[in-house]
This record gives structure tokens, C-alpha cells and sequence, in this order.
């Protein structure tokens, strides 16, 4: 047996699931504030648990707080197919980034008990912690430790703002399971997410087929001048941090466009000391972010800033550390899991193209240690990790279907 065009999820049921979790942790403009670890996390932790048990489905949970929901199959020696997402947010977060494709994930599971299908490979739905890294950074830090590229005791020491370590915040949510990370094996896994960026809506298609993911590079710039007053301080006299932060951030917006069409460059975090309306900086600290589905483009975006921040800031006098605080290569998708999302877009009439995420997703970490791909579905002016992110039932109902279709026919339909 295998799955028909007209075998789809119920895109009704998965939409008041998303409305649903969305009422945990609301935001102040309509989103959603459910960082990692925090009491808003652990209710929407019991609420995803309570939605998998009633479906029959066992819960493991390992030393990093991921959530294993496993639906069984015949084959008691066959590898388990996994689908999954993120339930944390942004602190301005949106209801979808995530959250559809855990909650897509389930909404398989659903499905498959209304038509009493039955899979030779088990099905486990995700939940990754942490894949945000908004209160603990690095972003997917939990799938980065189970794909074995992070440290779980490092891990465990991140500390908040607040200084708050994430080992203790685990613990206190109630969160920390006993199951040793990364040793669970996959058969394969996919991922469904929004697409955080605005070509599938502009192209007018219904799913992106993701075949690469961008690599990313965060460097951290610390200049160093003087802090004086405004008013007072002649211009040749001054080291202003600030002027020279300005200078080579006008070189990362030149050095991405020299690599355009498909590579990317900003400073999103800048901290400026002492940030007075009538001092001149003495001190700025600020992060780069560079991206770009080419190893050899990140390196030489890298490089390049790194000599012309080094010219800007010995020609101002004004001292420079650079540190590299984050980063991951391009992800290349396995062929035939790619395959099984543009082949279920296709038996199912919806429109679709290849794309390649500009964002970073747990997907990228889980293809180190098995055949990964991800479906994506449009979401309103590309906007997300901002309250006002939105997608239509419909886009969230197609991608559904076709995660649906990919993973399913992975698994093997048995009868």
C-alpha cells in the first residue's frame, strides 16, 4: 500500500493546535514569549506531552531536554523515522517559528490513527531544546550536542543574562530525562518550517523543497577608545568607538554585496558604553553576522573584515579584539530525502521550487549523523522572530501534507 493524493492531514485540527500552544506564553503583540527553560517552556512542554499520550505514543526525554514521542512500527529492527521542530521562541517571537513543524509532526501521527495506517519504521516526533539561543546562545544547542559538534557539560554552564546556567534551569523546569544524548539512531529525519524570508511568497509557491541550508559566521568586535564629552572634546582629539564601529560596518554591507546574489551580512547585537547622549563612545561591542551557502564566500568575508577593521581602527587609534563566538558550515541535504519532499509536493498538486534556508535550523546539526531535509511553507513579507509573523491555514495545511506524504512514505507503509 502506499499513500494516495487524496490521503491529506487534517489542516483544521493542526491550526487549533497551533492556536492552542500559541495561548502559552503570549507575547504583548500578539506572539508569543516562550523562551527555553523557563515555566512558559515547561507548559508547553506538558501540553505537547498530553497531545502525544492521548494518541498513544511513548515519551522519551534525554539529558538536554529533547522530547521523543515515538508512535511504533512492525519492525522491531527497523531505525525509527524522526520529525520535528522547536516549542521556544523568540522573547518577540511569532506562533509558527517551530511550532508548526512539532506540531505538524503530531498532526501526522493524528492522521495515521484516523486511517489506521501502519509503518515497518517507527515515528518520533521532536521537540529540540533550545534551537532559539536567545536566553542561552549558541542557537540549537541541544540537536548541536546530540549530533555530537557541542558539549554537553559546556552546554550545562551557559549562563542567562541573568546568570542562570542552563544545567540548573533544565533541572528546575523538570525537563532533564536520564536517556543519554545522541544515542538514538534515525533512519532518517525532516523538519517543516516557515520559511523566515520572503521567495516562496513572492514566487507564489506553496512549499519550498529545502536542498541546502546557508553557513553562518558570528565574529564579535570589541573596540576600545576613550570616553569623553561631546561638547567639549575637539574633533582631532577624540577616539570615538562608535564612529569606528560605523566605518566597519559600512565594510560587512560592502564585502556581503561584493558575494550577492546569495550572501549575507549584519550586525544585529551592538552594545555601546556608556550609550550617554553626551559621551563619546569609549567602548562598543558588536556581532557579525555572515552567511552564505559557500564555505569559501564565509572564509573570505571573514578575512577580509577582519584586515580592513584592523586598518579602520589603527588609523583611529582605537584598540580591537576580535572573537569568533559562533558558526556553522553550509548543509548540503541527502539526495533522497530531498527527493521525498519534491516528489510528495508533486503527487499532491501543489506548487513548489528548491530553496535554500537563510536561516539556521536544528536540520543542519541532525544531518551530521543522518539523512536529513526540511519542507518549507511561505509566511507573510518573509517577517519572523517578530510578534507580528503570520502564515495563512492553507500554507501551514500544504506544508503538513507534504511532510506527511515524505515522511510516511520513509517509513514504509506496511499492509
Amino acid at each position: 500500500m502506499t499513500l494516495k493524493s487524496n490521503h491529506r492531514i487534517n489542516g483544521d485540527r493542526l491550526w487549533d493546535m497551533l492556536m492552542e500552544m500559541a495561548k502559552i506564553g503570549p507575547g504583548v503583540a500578539g506572539g508569543n514569549n516562550r523562551q527555553t527553560l523557563t515555566d512558559e517552556d515547561g507548559e508547553g512542554r506538558h501540553l505537547f506531552q498530553k497531545w502525544c499520550e492521548a494518541e498513544g505514543l511513548t515519551m522519551g526525554v534525554d539529558q538536554m531536554g529533547n522530547m521523543f514521542a515515538r508512535r511504533e512500527g512492525t519492525d522491531p529492527n527497523a531505525l525509527p523515522v524522526y520529525v520535528g521542530s522547536h516549542l521556544d521562541t523568540q522573547p518577540t517571537g511569532g506562533k509558527y517559528d517551530g511550532v508548526l513543524g512539532v506540531l505538524g509532526g503530531l498532526e501526522i501521527i493524528r492522521t495515521l490513527n484516523d486511517l489506521e495506517i501502519k509503518t515497518k519504521h517507527p515515528i518520533v516526533v521532536t521537540n529540540w531544546t533550545n534551537e532559539e539561543g536567545t536566553r542561552f546562545a549558541p542557537a540549537m544547542l541541544a540537536s548541536g550536542v546530540f549530533a555530537g559538534v557541542l558539549e554537553q557539560d559546556w552546554a550545562y554552564d551557559i549562563k542567562d543574562a541573568g546568570g542562570k546556567k542552563f544545567g540548573d534551569e533544565l533541572e528546575r523546569i523538570g525537563w532533564r530525562g536520564e536517556e543519554e544524548v545522541g544515542a538514538r539512531k534515525m533512519h532518517a529525519f525532516f523538519e517543516l518550517h516557515i520559511e523566515q524570508g520572503p521567495i516562496l511568497e513572492i514566487e507564489n509557491k506553496e512549499i519550498g523543497v529545502v536542498t541546502h541550508g546557508q553557513g553562518l559566521s558570528w565574529t564579535q568586535f570589541t573596540i576600545t577608545g576613550k570616553d569623553s564629552h561631546t561638547g567639549s572634546t575637539p574633533m582631532p582629539m577624540r577616539k570615538n568607538a562608535g564612529l569606528g564601529m560605523a566605518k566597519i560596518l559600512q565594510k560587512v554591507d560592502e564585502i556581503a554585496w561584493s558575494h550577492k546574489p546569495n550572501a549575507v551580512g549584519a550586525a544585529g547585537h551592538i552594545d555601546v558604553f556608556p550609550n550617554s547622549r553626551n559621551v563619546i563612545p569609549g567602548k562598543v561591542v558588536f556581532t557579525v553576522d555572515f552567511r552564505s551557502p559557500e564555505l569559501a564566500v564565509i572564509e573570505d568575508m571573514e578575512q577580509r573584515l577582519a584586515v580592513a577593521a584592523k586598518e579602520i581602527c589603527d588609523e583611529m587609534g582605537l584598540g580591537l579584539e576580535i572573537e569568533k563566538v559562533g558558526g556553522f558550515d553550509p548543509v548540503e541535504f541527502d539526495e533522497s530525502c530531498v527527493s521525498a519532499v519534491r516528489n510528495a509536493a508533486e503527487r499532491l498538486g501543489y506548487s513548489h521550487m528548491n530553496i535554500i534556508s537563510g536561516a539556521g535550523h536544528d536540520a543542519c546539526w541532525v544531518n551530521k549523523v543522518a539523512p536529513t531535509s526540511m519542507v518549507m511553507c511561505p509566511c507573510v513579507d518573509g517577517l519572523s522572530h517578530n510578534e507580528a509573523e503570520n502564515i495563512s491555514k492553507e500554507w501551514a495545511t500544504a506544508g503538513a501534507d507534504v511532510l506527511f506524504h515524505a515522511v510516511v512514505e520513509t517509513a514504509e507503509i506496511v499492509g
